[in-house]
């Protein structure tokens, strides 16, 4: 993902975070997909083994998509955080406009 993709992405998360359209952190991710409610989620690379561990399987397994983007500082600094490992997208039309950022950004 180049740096222009990724300037947006945190732009728009931010945005989702301030509009109650994304939820942070790893637990209110996976309470966020446990009630259907999750439309996508962005995972810091650097995020703990065990932080991965207990959002990734989940999203697989109630075919969410995600996408690895930005380290857990840079996605911390947009949502207001020191560092967070996970930011869920609840909003339908946000998780499209970033959905579509990352497939334009891998194309």
């Amino acid at each position: 993902m180049n740096s222009d993709v990724e300037r947006k992405i945190l732009r728009l998360v931010g945005l989702g975070v301030r509009g109650r359209g994304a939820v942070v952190g790893v637990q209110q991710v996976r309470d966020a997909a446990l009630r259907n409610r999750l439309a996508f989620a962005v995972v810091a690379p650097d995020a703990s083994r065990h932080s991965l561990e207990k959002v990734l399987p989940l999203l697989a397994a109630r075919r969410i998509g995600w996408v690895e983007g930005p380290s857990a500082s840079a996605l911390g600094s947009a949502v207001g955080r020191e560092s967070t490992a996970a930011v869920g997208i609840v909003d339908r039309q946000l998780a499209d406009g970033i959905r579509a950022l990352v497939d334009a950004g891998t194309a």
